[in-house]
């Protein structure tokens, strides 16, 4: 390393958030940016600790010390190659990955990682914009064609690394924009969707074909892709959403989060939706059930949206603050995790069962929660416990942001006659193959819901094997 001894004087300095009271009036990325020396500073933290459980963690197994020397360095164009070696989209995971790596950082037994999430979106920056990331389209074609089905992180990762092979690669994707829940799913403030356009700029240019609009399974068949192509690589997500059913869910006002998460988003973008369709939260109170990011990204938006007051509450006890023995180092921690949603406003509360939604007219008005209690028996399962300890909580929307279940089977699924796993997943082998011969499945669809930064580490792994059959 080239100052082995910086963690020693150099104290870990995050970018940090724009200020409250100026980026709750828009949907511009929170996070700020530091500049070129801090960043190095930054980057300089990363210790000669001799077993770099960072690359450990990482699931894409990025060579964190070897990028961040090169950054303390000077060297941008070096550490970006070096990141790009593992990790195709940078840019993405440099935004809204929870950052394994930095939690298995051996500086983080002192609670002061190295900034590694931070570093990585600083040196993507700069190379795109000191004109360092260029397209790479392939000098020969094998003439074999593969079809991508969905292009979220695991379908653009398997896209571009089977298109470098030189294969003709063709992404199918339902929606009108490309990119998956990193266009449809996450909040412009955590990821602008500039970043995204630029990306597919990129693919677009080393030759990879999109059609948008496209569901395949209904506006194109499977038969149709199976007889047109070599290989046929699902990478549809998890699409089916959780849900539950107290008394009263058929009440006007209860939503998927998504529903309203994708919406915002394609309302921003300009794309038109039907007004009576349009979720708003403006002068509402509004419940989000469920503790997860996705919750978390619904009190963001309806904060932006000018919601009264928003309560999200989560059926699991509260999480320890700062260390948790039950997850140590260098394992990925359970602890309170605050994001700056939370910090805009919002009250949280643990340990809450949803009862019934109560409503007049066919509309919502207020939820009826229940405390529960944990206990863990001998094997050191939980069990939940009914206290009868009841409130009421004033509910004019209701977000169920409780994760998916398995992708959507009917349609393309169903049509292909694929076998299912007893999550509901698509059932593949340790080459990411299902059970019909030439037909493979990566990201959400064969793993469940997961990181972005496991589904481009699946997705390029399904691009080595669908390459190794062909």
């Amino acid at each position: 390393m080239g100052n082995p001894k910086a963690f020693m004087n150099i104290p870990r300095k995050e970018a940090g958030y724009r200020p409250i009271n100026e980026r709750i009036y828009d949907f511009g990325e929170v996070e700020q940016t530091l500049n070129h020396e801090d960043r190095k500073l930054q980057a300089s933290r990363c210790m000669d600790c001799g077993v770099p459980f960072c690359h450990w963690g990482c699931p894409l197994g990025n060579k964190m010390p070897e990028w961040q020397d090169l950054i303390y360095k000077g060297k941008w164009k070096e550490g970006v190659e070096v990141l790009h070696e593992t990790n195709n989209f940078p840019d993405f995971t440099g935004r809204i990955c929870p950052a394994p790596c930095e939690k298995s950082c051996v500086l983080a037994l002192h609670e002061s990682p190295v900034t590694i999430r931070e570093n990585e979106c600083a040196v993507t920056e700069v190379a795109f914009s000191e004109g360092m990331i260029k397209a790479q389209p392939p000098k020969t074609r094998t003439g074999k064609k593969v079809a991508v089905i969905g292009s979220g992180p695991a379908g653009l990762a398997a896209a571009q690394q089977l298109n470098r092979k030189g294969h003709y690669v063709t992404v199918f994707e339902k929606e009108n924009g490309l990119g998956g829940l990193l266009r449809y799913g996450i909040p412009n403030f955590k990821l602008n969707k500039n970043i995204i356009d630029r990306r597919m700029a990129q693919l677009i240019e080393e030759g990879i074909e999109f059609k948008t609009n496209t569901e395949v399974g209904k506006d194109i068949s499977g038969k149709e892709i199976m007889s047109n192509y070599d290989a046929v690589c699902i990478a549809i997500g998890a699409g089916h959403p959780r849900d539950i059913n107290p008394e009263g869910r058929n009440l006007k006002g209860i939503h998927f989060a998504m529903e309203f998460l994708s919406q915002q988003n394609q309302l921003i973008t300009g794309e038109v939706v039907p007004e009576k369709a349009i979720i708003n939260a403006k002068d509402k109170h509004v419940l989000v059930i469920g503790g997860g990011d996705t919750g978390s990204d619904c009190v963001g938006t309806s904060v932006r949206q000018g919601a009264v007051k928003i309560t999200q509450i989560e059926i699991l006890p509260q999480p320890p603050v700062g260390k948790n023995p039950d997850t140590p180092w260098p394992y990925y921690p359970n602890i309170l995790k605050t994001s700056s949603s939370h910090q805009e406003g919002c009250e949280r509360k643990w340990s809450l069962n949803t009862v019934a939604f109560k409503g007049e007219n066919g509309k919502l008005t207020e939820v009826l929660v229940e405390e529960v209690e944990w206990t863990k028996d001998e094997t050191g399962r939980f069990n939940m416990k009914s206290t009868g300890k009841t409130e009421t909580i004033k509910a004019d929307l209701v977000f169920l942001a409780l994760g998916f279940v398995h992708p959507v089977q009917e349609g393309l699924l169903t049509e292909l006659g694929v076998k299912f796993d007893a999550r509901g997943n698509v059932a593949t082998d340790i080459e990411n193959r299902s059970s019909i011969a030439k037909v493979f499945a990566t990201g959400d669809a064969a793993m469940g819901a997961s990181l972005v930064v496991r589904a481009i580490a699946s997705g390029r792994k399904v691009a080595e094997n669908i390459h190794k059959m062909l």
